[in-house]
């Protein structure tokens, strides 16, 4: 993060040049920003090591990073990239060209200058202030004069007035309307709005959630820890039991889970509630039959894979992790690191199964998909993806759907699982496997039953979790069992 102000060339006569002020806290925000958009990285991975950077240079600097500045630092970064669409279309209106003949780092900068001044308590004055300031340091002067005054024509209104101007009516045209509120791509807005049914209904809710800051929750390993043991050793307010797992316990805002003793020991990890709830649903759908082998065809990271080998080491099962990459592999191994039973990892492609047929008596797919129902957590996603995209997951999906009930036993069970609402990624998946010649012959079973206490369910057989009804990541679940 070393940026040099360019001097500018002349000047006014007698007014002597002033370095710009360096900020720690927005130059960091900036940095990411930029490593979001020059190299697809993603900000919950980037932003940790920029904290640690900017902790490390203000010691040696003899200065304070504390977690006041941290927090801003991440407030700037997630909020700009969760109303990055909104911000566009705002700034659109203030320039006299085309976004894309605007530099990405120019409107990087701006972005950031409008969500401190749209959806911040800073004061007007001081957000464009310390964004012009900002922009003389990583962009020079000269551009820095034009972020000036891009600023003060958005400084002119509020949010509300804002899209009232930007945003058509919703009369008019629904989907554009509620594109440019909620920060959503068109596409996406019309992929949610059909899971959802079709109706008005919930679908504002579920766009406002998908902007709303995820908690942070934990699961207890079954065996090594449980929730009450958790919320007992956190401090007075610092966390309460899951809303619908009996595994889960919830960190109050601003909670670190590295400094949760469970965690540091590898006893409890961080988990949505929603992926505790897959797990635990599969792990207890009715068996006919020996239960002693279980497969989890797509284990990486880990989190599934280690809820599951806990339970299975509660009743004497094997779990087989298995994993198509080796580096998402080994991160499987150190998740799965001192559980109480057996459990094996292996490096294997589940649409190349290296397992006999019929091996496993439970199964289960978590499979690659958008991963639409996570953009609480990862909002740069929404602007990254394409709607082409969900058809070049189907394959994939199909297959690993179609191996999984291969490998599993007659009168065995497979859960098919998606971080995804999309109805191409869900559903219909599911019943292209069920007419699929090439699939062993299967029933779904209802999924509702196996997560007690949980409403709004829906029809069924499967399941659908939702951000806006269930406080969870928007996972889908199908369990399904091999009769022949």
């Amino acid at each position: 993060m070393n940026h040099q102000p360019r001097r500018p060339q002349g000047g006014q006569q007698g007014k002597p040049y002033r370095r710009p002020q360096r900020d720690p806290v927005r130059i960091l925000a900036f940095e990411a920003l930029r490593a979001v958009g020059e190299r697809d990285a993603y900000a919950n991975l980037v932003l940790p090591a920029l904290l640690r950077e900017a902790e490390a240079e203000a010691a040696r600097k003899g200065r304070t990073f504390d977690r006041r500045d941290a927090a801003l630092a991440t407030e700037l970064v997630y909020g700009t990239l969760r109303h990055q669409g909104t911000y566009d279309a705002v700034i659109a209106a203030c320039v006299d060209r085309p976004l894309r003949e605007v530099d990405p780092p120019v409107l990087d900068v701006l972005a950031l200058g409008a969500h401190q001044l749209l959806a911040t308590r800073i004061p007007p004055h001081a957000a464009v202030s310390a964004t012009v300031e900002l922009a003389r340091v990583v962009l020079g002067d000269g551009r820095a004069r034009f972020v000036n005054a891009v600023l003060r024509k958005i400084s002119a209104h509020d949010l509300d007035t804002w899209l009232e101007k930007v945003a058509p009516p919703y009369d008019e045209d629904p989907e554009e309307h509620l594109s440019v509120v909620h920060a959503h791509p068109r596409w996406i807005v019309g992929a949610l709005w059909d899971a959802l049914g079709g109706g008005r209904d919930g679908i504002e809710e579920l766009l406002a959630a998908d902007n709303a800051r995820p908690e942070v929750t934990l699961v207890a390993r079954p065996g090594r820890s449980t929730a009450q043991e958790i919320a007992d050793g956190l401090p007075e307010g610092a966390g309460e039991p899951g809303r619908w797992s009996p595994y889960a316990v919830r960190l109050a805002e601003g909670g670190d889970p590295a400094s949760v003793p469970a965690v540091r020991e590898g006893r409890a990890g961080v988990q949505d509630e929603g992926s505790q709830l897959v797990a635990t649903a599969l792990a207890a759908a009715p068996l006919d039959g020996p239960d002693t082998r279980w497969l989890d065809g797509c284990a990486g990271p880990g989190g599934k894979a280690a809820l599951l080998a806990a339970f299975a080491a509660e009743r004497g099962a094997l779990l087989v992790a298995a994993e198509k990459q080796p580096h998402r592999a080994r991160l499987v191994s150190r998740t799965l690191a001192g559980n109480p039973g057996p459990y094996q990892v292996v490096v294997a492609d589940g649409t190349r199964p290296a397992w006999a047929p019929g091996t496993f008596d439970r199964v289960l797919v978590d499979v690659p998909c958008t991963g639409l129902g996570a953009l609480r957590r990862r909002p740069e996603a929404r602007w990254r993806r394409r709607a082409e995209d969900v058809a070049g997951f189907g394959p994939l999906q199909r297959g690993l759907l179609t191996e999984a009930l291969n490998a599993v036993r007659v009168g065995g069970v497979v859960g098919y699982a998606t971080c995804s609402p999309h109805l191409a990624e869900t559903r219909a998946v599911v019943d292209d496997v069920l007419r699929s010649e090439r699939a062993p012959a299967a029933e779904l079973l209802d999924a509702r039953p196996l997560m007690p206490g949980v409403p709004d369910l829906g029809d069924g057989p499967d399941v659908q979790l939702w951000p806006h009804r269930h406080g969870t990541d928007a996972m889908y679940l199908a369990l399904l069992r091999r009769t022949a």
